[in-house]
């Protein structure tokens, strides 16, 4: 069973001051089961073993087999949901943040944590992650960047859980996503403040900010140069930053809601984005130009692509469901329709043919 969850409301009577209502709402799961039971809200793909690492809104992180989608082990000690996780030193630990207000530490291979961090006082929403420096970063509805050493990160024991970190503001209001590029030399971060920062994470100190979006930067996503950035917005679009002009330099209006999830390749040449409206969309930055890819059956909150089918992508909803799409099969499928549609051509014309022989040879007997 996961943590409760608050919402407040109340009404104003003639007679009396405002009354506050409370509800108190429990995800009840089976202990024995290994499926989803909410919304996953993170998907990550581990490109050394043909693993998927889901987040969930029922508090667990769960591994699967991508080959047979069968599920490998699950994560289980956080009290609330698990917004992000990334995974590091090449994927033998992960890290997952949560709205408990913590981090977690964990040792993959055997699905168990090594150490929580309370570093923040509120919801923890987003991570990144460098590779080359084995730095990562933390934000959240507390406005505070952290940034961890993640080698500290995995000495850390029950015993010994004192760790020191370095803290970016800036924000006015809460941060929901952030981005690193792999050599940890450019941070950026996303909030409800509208604004985009940028920070070099090495120095701890801030770069820029960019501004354009009317609502929450809700995802991010950076080149590995460090030089662009593009930002997904519950105001309905997607945006292309070069950060070297400081500006945005394209602004694509695809979808009929917000733009809650990004995923790109690894050459940075195509963006995939979904959201609300749950419609996938895929973006050519070369060109500018975007294609309709498939309508999921809920709204969507993680895109992943899988390391080892370029084109396939996961897709995590906010119903329990994961799905994989293979994009090239909408290729496919519509040489499939055009040659289905040749084909009843050819049928149809093949039938006329028949058709005007047999009024030939008609003709020919009513001469006779």
């Amino acid at each position: 069973m996961s943590g409760p969850r608050l919402s407040y409301g109340g009404s104003r009577t003639s007679t009396g001051p405002t009354k506050k209502k409370v509800t108190v709402s429990y995800i009840i799961r089976d202990s024995e089961s290994t499926l989803n039971c909410s919304g996953v809200t993170q998907l990550r793909a581990d490109p050394h073993a043909r693993h998927l690492f889901s987040a969930g809104r029922d508090s667990i992180i769960r591994c699967w087999n991508t080959l047979d989608c069968a599920h490998v082990s699950s994560f289980d000690h956080h009290t609330d949901w698990v917004n992000d996780i990334v995974l590091c030193k090449n994927s033998s630990i992960l890290l997952s943040a949560s709205s408990d207000t913590t981090l977690k530490v964990w040792n993959v291979p055997k699905a168990t944590c090594l150490s929580t961090l309370k570093n923040h006082k509120d919801y923890v929403r987003c991570l990144a992650y460098s590779s080359a420096r084995d730095l990562a970063a933390s934000a959240g509805l507390d406005k505070i960047i952290s940034l961890w050493d993640v080698n500290t990160l995995t000495e850390l024991s029950s015993f010994n859980n004192t760790v020191t970190t370095n803290t970016l503001t800036g924000h006015k209001d809460s941060i929901y996503s952030l981005a690193m590029n792999d050599a940890g030399s450019v941070l950026v971060s996303g909030s409800t403040d509208k604004v985009i920062r940028v920070w070099d994470p090495i120095s701890h100190s801030p770069i820029m900010k960019l501004k354009g979006h009317s609502d929450n930067v809700r995802s991010l996503v950076l080149s590995q140069d460090g030089t662009r950035c593009v930002s997904a917005s519950s105001d309905g679009t997607v945006r292309l930053w070069s950060l070297k002009q400081q500006r945005c330099v394209e602004t694509f209006r695809n979808h009929d809601d917000g733009v809650w999830a990004l995923a790109v390749d690894e050459d940075f040449k195509h963006v995939y984005s979904g959201g609300r409206d749950m419609k996938v969309f895929v973006t050519d930055l070369c060109s500018s130009t975007s294609d309709y890819l498939f309508m999921e059956s809920a709204s969507i909150l993680s895109l992943c692509l899988d390391p080892v089918e370029k084109k396939a992508l996961w897709v995590s909803t906010t119903n329990s469901h994961i799905n994989k799409w293979r994009c090239s099969d909408f290729a496919e499928l519509a040489s499939q329709v055009e040659g289905v549609t040749e084909g009843e051509e050819e049928e149809e014309e093949e039938e006329e043919e028949e058709e005007e022989e047999e009024e030939e040879e008609e003709a020919t007997d009513v001469d006779e």
